[in-house]
């Protein structure tokens, strides 16, 4: 997929991967949509990307403020033809301690922001992408998701947050064989441990430990590592139907 003049879609787009991501897709030549709650940041960013970009604020569990994001994206010249959803939440919990059980609605809250919100993102973009003239290569859009390593190895107390992240690894090869016909691919990032606004609270000491646990480079991930993946999977279209992890062969110990 040509990446100029393409209209992008980047929900969790005001921030952290999600930034570094619209920043990429921006400086390659696309048209950029942000979509994000966070309408101070999200309008900053715009701003400062300037010609070509936009924000739109929206929850991802919502059917009706993504499609408004959808919508702007789709109305310009070719239709929308990438989306990335870098949008999610985190939590610590154990199943069962000293607190009792795992509380129920933190873990449905999680697994609706984080596996409901990007099935959310994918089934209304890639719903306007299979509308749009096919390219040379006869693609229509390409569609990305953000996974983490969690869903193949999560530590104590990641239950939520690894449920919600195996459902998106398991939702990438089907959607991406619904949509083969018609033109659209699927591809999902797993990421290790980033160097994201998430981590920035914790004391520089912590941070160091975190990087220390990589094998090679033995540091944290910059969000701009994975913006360029991100716009790799666009740019080449036998990536399909993938989960690709990029965590520096990282494999989380159980705590």
């Amino acid at each position: 997929m040509r990446i100029e003049n393409a209209s992008a879609l980047v929900a969790g787009g005001a921030s952290g991967l999600g930034a570094a991501t619209a920043r990429a897709l921006h400086d390659a030549g696309a048209r950029v949509v942000i979509c994000d709650l966070n309408p101070e940041k999200g309008e900053a960013l715009a701003a400062e990307l300037g010609e070509r970009a936009s924000f739109v604020e929206a929850n991802v569990m919502e059917a009706a403020p993504v499609q408004a994001a959808v919508n702007a994206a789709a109305e310009v010249d070719g239709g929308l033809r990438i989306s990335v959803c870098c949008a999610g939440i985190g939590w610590a919990q154990r199943t069962a301690g000293k607190q009792g059980p795992h509380d129920l609605e933190i873990f449905h809250n999680v697994i609706k922001v984080n596996l409901i919100g990007t099935f959310n993102v994918l089934r209304l973009a890639a719903a306007a992408m299979v509308d749009n003239e096919p390219d040379g290569g006869g693609e229509r859009g390409v569609c990305v998701n953000t996974a983490s390593i969690a869903a193949f190895d999560g530590q104590i107390g990641q239950v939520a947050y690894s449920a919600s992240k195996g459902g998106i690894v398991g939702l990438t090869l089907p959607a991406a064989r619904d949509l083969a016909s018609r033109g659209v691919r699927v591809v999902t990032i797993a990421p290790g441990t980033f160097d994201t606004p998430l981590l920035a609270a914790l004391p520089e000491e912590a941070r160091a430990e975190l990087g220390a646990q990589i094998p090679f480079p033995n540091r944290l991930g910059q969000p701009d590592e994975f913006a360029a993946l991100a716009r790799q999977i666009v740019e080449n279209p036998m990536l399909n139907g993938e989960t690709i992890r990029l965590d520096g062969a990282l494999r989380m110990p159980p705590r």
